[in-house]
């Protein structure tokens, strides 16, 4: 049994599509444990200022993670690993490598960590304006506390390259759910003696964990990273040359985040809360989809512009643009038509109300919206760090970060003094008089930004890679569409006749009425496929029959806390 498990760890992926799919599979038990965490978080304390006060101290270290973990994450450093390892002493000019990372970027990680915690009182003000003076003092020492957690996920993060160069890519795959296990364990063990501390606590666990798991191929490999002296800043700077684009742009939408929070906390009580509830939900589809896709096809893509296959390159976009495509289509309309279903089941218990519900509900209806630039955005920049082109997604980013605060602001002034848009919003997402609504806008912003940034990027992408020749991703996208538009009207129509068989004052009864209807959405959306021959669904088809889940994958680093 044990070689067994050897042997599956080992295994090579064929194909970007098996690939994708067995890392998705990785994700989707990351997201899982994601989705228990957020519903024991809204089962005790419900869209409430202590909620809102976790979701606000979370920024403060995830930008922290973002600006500096980053610089040395796994994409980056995979390439200069690979570079030594294939000279005469490569082995030990890797190890030097590593130790001269370890050295520069932990320290870093842990000076700017103390920095920021001495800081927190004052950087409050900012980051919640709305906030009472209680709030922010719960918010400060909350902060305070989550702020080791980048400095061992940071590590982590860096030591993960070594895991995946020599082929762990499984046990670097279970590092987030080690992560969200930590949280779990806050939630549930800490919790009720620490309070909204002790779930701080648990992600300081999770991070640690996160790093445990992947120490036994360190010691194995004889590949335990070290602090050293005398530093080679050649090297050094060489990664930084390389990953600062990419920082840079990661950082900007984490400071996004921190102004849409900050915004948000002079919205009612709970705003944050529903805000990033949603927002996770949404996250689901990404990490499975769009992560998977965009993660699995990076290195054949480097390999690919390495080599000048240009149109090998090109081949691989292409199929993997119309993969994400043909997958995220069919899952915006059902988080549309069925998201009180999803959030009722995913968050719905406790302290979370029927209210909550419903405008989380809205919110992730208007998140979902996006969830397909978003996944193409993830593919596109991957195409561009692959050719070495940091320097213009960087620019794309920054204006798309800047339109999304604009956006935000405008939608919430024109909810606030337009009438008939008020009520027009309020309509059709079903919040009719409900308090609190005004959060939506902020939503709203952000998926209006996002899709304007993947716009941005398409047209420059098909110019500097495609050459604005056919690739046939408008048939793609039309079939898929016609597929997800009848998944949508099946859906919603069996939402009523599963309404007369099932209790859906009940768990198991909504459960059941959302499943069912989507089951039969998603047969009827097949069938709709089937009959235009689509390709995808073919590749789909034919993937699952290689039994993708003997191949091996490559694991994407952790983006965020």
């Amino acid at each position: 049994m044990v070689k067994r498990i050897i042997s599956f760890l080992n295994k090579e992926f064929a194909g970007v599509t098996e690939a994708a799919l067995l890392l998705g599979v990785f994700a989707f038990i990351s997201q899982l444990l994601g989705l228990f965490r957020d519903r024991a978080l809204a089962h005790y304390f419900g869209p409430s200022i202590t909620l809102d006060t976790y979701y606000a101290a979370f920024r403060i270290p995830d930008f922290l993670y973002v600006s500096i973990a980053s610089l040395a994450s796994v994409t980056v450093l995979i390439p200069f690993l690979t570079e030594r390892l294939k000279r005469h002493n490569g082995e030990q000019e890797a190890h030097v490598f590593v130790n001269n990372v370890f050295t520069v970027f932990s320290g870093m990680l842990i000076i700017v960590s103390g920095a920021l915690a001495l800081a927190m009182p004052y950087l409050s003000h900012y980051l919640a304006p709305g906030f009472s003076p209680e709030a922010q003092a719960t918010l400060v020492m909350t902060s305070r506390i989550m702020l080791i957690s980048p400095i061992f996920l940071g590590i982590s993060n860096m030591i993960g390259s070594i895991t995946q160069i020599h082929k762990k890519f499984f046990v670097y795959a279970l590092s987030p759910v080690c992560y969200n296990l930590g949280i779990l364990i806050g939630i549930f063990l800490l919790r009720p003696t620490f309070g909204i501390y002790g779930v701080a606590y648990g992600v300081v666990i999770g991070a640690v964990l996160h790093l445990a798991i992947q120490l036994p191929v360190l010691i194995r490999y004889h590949f335990f990273p070290h602090i050293v002296r005398n530093i080679d800043w050649k090297g050094i700077r060489a990664v930084i040359a390389l990953s600062l684009p990419r920082t840079l742009a990661l950082s900007l939408s984490s400071f996004t985040m921190l102004i849409l929070v900050s915004i948000a906390s002079k919205l009612s009580e709970g705003s944050i809360s529903i805000f990033n509830l949603a927002s996770n939900l949404q996250g689901v589809p990404l990490g499975i989809i769009g992560a998977s896709y965009a993660v699995a096809a990076f290195p054949t893509l480097v390999a690919s512009y390495t080599e000048h296959s240009t149109e090998r390159f090109n081949a691989l976009i292409i199929s993997a643009t119309k993969q994400v495509i043909f997958l995220s289509l069919p899952v915006v309309v059902l988080f549309i038509v069925l998201r009180a279903q999803i959030v009722r089941v995913v968050l719905g218990s406790g302290s979370f109300s029927w209210t909550d519900t419903r405008l989380t509900a809205a919110a992730l209806a208007v998140f979902a919206v996006s969830i397909v630039a978003q996944s193409l955005i993830q593919l596109f920049v991957r195409g561009y760090y692959a050719s070495g082109n940091t320097r213009k997604p960087l620019l794309i980013n920054l204006i798309s970060q800047i339109i999304i605060v604009g956006l935000v602001y405008l939608m919430l002034y024109w909810f606030r003094t337009n009438l008939g848009f008020h009520f027009f919003v309020e309509s059709i997402l079903r919040v009719e008089s409900l308090h609190g609504t005004e959060v939506i806008m902020v939503a709203l912003g952000f998926t209006l930004g996002t899709i304007l940034n993947f716009l941005l990027l398409w047209t420059l992408f098909k110019r500097d890679f495609l050459h604005n020749k056919p690739s046939g991703v408008s048939r793609t996208f039309y079939e898929s569409l016609l597929g997800a538009l009848a998944i949508g009207v099946v859906a919603y129509e069996s939402l009523f006749i599963f309404a007369r068989v099932f209790d859906i004052n009940t768990f198991s009864g909504i459960f059941a009425q959302g499943f069912c209807a989507g089951i039969i959405g998603i047969v009827a959306g097949c069938a709709v496929l089937s009959i235009l021959k689509n390709e995808e669904l073919i590749q789909l088809r034919r993937a699952i029959s290689n039994r993708f889940w003997k191949r091996e994958v490559v694991a994407g680093e952790q983006k965020e806390l």
